[in-house]
């Protein structure tokens, strides 16, 4: 069980409780670190799929899905750490593949000093 508490600027406040079924012996720290590790995963694969629709893929030869499967985690990683200063405010993933793609030398000098 865990509790998180949330204070909101309104000067409200919310508590959640989340239970956890497990057979693991009772060691919190390392509970915790392995439901982080957890949603890290979750969080990668939510990525995945909001910026390059992968749930949607429908490639049947297993080695070129694996193959695409790579490629776009190589190509979220270069997203998520390319800087493109000259747009105002924070950009999303989707938003940056498409800016990126639509002049790829322009970003290319970039991408290869990564």
């Amino acid at each position: 069980m865990t509790k998180n508490t949330t204070t909101k600027p309104e000067g409200s406040v919310s508590e959640q409780t989340r239970y956890f079924i497990s057979s693991l012996p009772l060691n919190v720290k390392e509970i915790a670190r392995i439901i982080r590790e957890h949603w890290m995963v979750e969080s990668a694969h939510w990525h995945l799929d909001v910026t390059f629709r992968e749930d949607t893929n429908r490639t049947l030869d297993r080695m070129a899905a694996f193959n695409l499967n790579i490629l776009r985690k190589l190509v979220l990683n270069f997203l998520k750490i390319m800087d493109l200063t000259e747009f105002k405010g924070p950009i999303s993933l989707k938003t940056k593949r498409f800016i990126t793609s639509c002049n790829p030398t322009k970003y290319l000098q970039q991408l290869l000093t990564l």
